[in-house]
C-alpha cells in the first residue's frame, strides 16, 4: 500500500442488504489491485434490514445517519470520510466499484469533481427506465447546462469522485435527492475543475423497487434547478414582459393602430400596462431571490450582483421610485386637466385612458420600487 492517495469510497445505504456486500467487496478489490491506501465508508440512513452489519462484516466502516434523506446520508459520509478524495456511488450494485481507475486518474490530474457519464459509457439492458433515459435525464441535464453554464451531459449520475475539501467548501444545503444536483450546480457556479468520464450502468441487484420515484423526484430536481437560477426563473421572463409591454405602449399611446381589419386601442394598451407591472415584479423577485440566496449560503456570491447592489442601493432606489411616482401623478393630473376641459362631463375614453394608464403604471411601479428598495436593504443588512 502507498500513501500517494488517501481515498474514501462512499456508499449511501438504505435497506440494501441484497447488494451491499457485493459493492463493498468490489470496492475492496479495487483498493487492493490499485495499491491505494483507502477506506470503504457506508453512510447508513437508519436501515432496518441489517445492511449496516453486513457492510461492517464485509470490511466497511459504517456511520449511522438518523436524519432521513439521500443528501443527509451523503453529507454525513463526506464529513466523516478520512480520505482527501472521495468516490461516491449507490449501493445497489448498478455501478462497478471494482473499476474506478478513470476517477482516480482524473483526480490525480487535478480535477475537483469527476462525473460519471452513463450515456457515453453504456447503459445495459434494463438498467435505466425508458422515461429516465430518453426524457428525464436528457432534459434535466440540458436545463443544467443552459442555466448554469455547466458542460455536464449526465447531470444525475450517482457515481462521481471529488476532492473532499472542495465539496465541503460548497456549503451544500439540500437533504434529499436534490443533493446530487446541488453539488454539480454549485461546482459549476464556483468554476471548479470538472471532468466527465465514461462509465457503465448495470441493472441493480435488488428484488425490491428502487427508492427513486420517476415523477416526484424528477419534479424535485427541476424545481431545484429553477430555484437555483433566479435569472431564468424570474429575470428573463420579467424582461420579456416589460419589453413587450413597452413596445405595445409606444405603438398605442399616440393613437389607435389598425392592422388589417383589426383596431388595437386602449384595451390592448391596458394589457401592455399589465405586462409592464408583471415584468417588474418578476425582475424584483429575481433580485430578492439572488440576494437572499447569497446571504443564506444557498447561492455563491458574484461580482455582478455586488456591483448592481452598489449602483442601485437603498437611497438611489428610493429616489428612482419617488421620481416614477411623481411622473405617474403628473400623468394623472393631465387626465384631470383634460376632464376639466370637458367641464367634468362625459369624455372620450380613447383620449383620457392614454393619460390614465401610463400614470397608473408609473405610480404602481414606483411604489413597488420603493418597497423593493427597503426590502433589499433589509436583506443586505450585515449581521453576525
Amino acid at each position: 500500500m502507498t500513501n500517494k492517495t488517501k481515498l474514501t469510497i462512499l456508499m449511501p445505504c438504505l435497506n440494501e442488504s441484497e447488494t451491499i456486500e457485493k459493492c463493498v467487496s468490489k470496492a475492496r478489490a479495487f483498493l487492493f489491485t490499485s495499491q491505494i491506501n483507502g477506506e470503504i465508508l457506508v453512510a447508513d440512513n437508519d436501515s432496518t434490514d441489517g445492511s449496516a452489519d453486513l457492510a461492517r462484516k464485509s470490511g466497511a466502516r459504517v456511520v449511522h445517519v438518523k436524519e432521513k434523506g439521500y443528501g443527509n446520508a451523503l453529507l454525513s459520509g463526506i464529513q466523516a470520510a478520512e480520505g482527501e478524495r472521495i468516490i461516491m456511488g449507490d449501493a445497489d450494485d448498478s455501478y462497478d466499484f471494482s473499476n474506478l481507475k478513470v476517477f482516480t486518474d482524473a483526480l490525480d490530474e487535478g480535477f475537483d469533481l469527476v462525473m460519471g457519464n452513463r450515456f457515453e459509457g453504456g447503459i445495459m439492458p434494463g438498467a435505466m427506465p425508458f422515461l429516465h433515459r430518453y426524457i428525464g435525464n436528457p432534459i434535466l441535464s440540458w436545463v443544467g447546462r443552459l442555466f448554469f453554464g455547466s458542460k455536464i451531459n449526465d447531470f444525475h449520475c450517482g457515481l462521481r469522485g471529488f476532492r473532499r475539501d472542495a465539496i465541503l467548501d460548497l456549503n451544500l444545503q439540500t437533504t434529499g435527492m436534490e443533493f446530487a444536483s446541488e453539488m454539480v450546480v454549485k461546482a459549476s457556479l464556483k468554476k471548479l475543475k470538472i471532468k466527465e468520464v465514461p462509465i457503465i450502468l448495470y441493472p441493480d441487484g435488488r428484488t425490491r423497487p428502487p427508492h427513486l420515484r420517476t415523477w416526484s423526484d424528477g419534479w424535485r430536481h427541476l424545481r431545484f434547478l429553477l430555484m437555483y437560477s433566479p435569472r431564468w426563473l424570474f429575470f428573463y421572463p420579467g424582461i420579456f414582459f416589460i419589453s413587450v409591454g413597452i413596445i405595445i405602449s409606444i405603438l398605442l399611446l399616440p393613437a389607435p393602430r389598425i392592422i388589417g381589419q383589426i383596431t388595437f386601442d386602449i384595451n390592448t394598451l391596458m394589457y401592455a400596462a399589465f405586462f409592464i407591472i408583471l415584468g417588474l415584479q418578476a425582475v424584483l423577485f429575481s433580485i430578492f431571490t439572488k440576494v437572499f440566496g447569497i446571504s443564506s449560503g444557498f447561492l455563491p456570491g458574484d461580482a455582478e450582483t455586488e456591483n448592481f447592489l452598489k449602483i442601485l442601493n437603498l437611497e438611489r432606489g428610493l429616489i428612482l421610485g419617488t421620481l416614477m411616482i411623481i411622473l405617474g401623478l403628473a400623468s394623472s393630473f393631465g387626465s384631470i386637466f383634460y376632464w376639466g376641459e370637458q367641464s367634468f362631463g362625459p369624455i372620450n375614453p380613447s383620449i383620457s385612458m392614454r393619460l390614465v394608464i401610463p400614470g397608473t403604471v408609473l405610480f404602481a411601479c414606483g411604489f413597488q420600487v420603493l418597497l423593493a428598495s427597503f426590502f433589499i436593504g433589509i436583506l443586505t443588512t450585515k449581521r453576525r
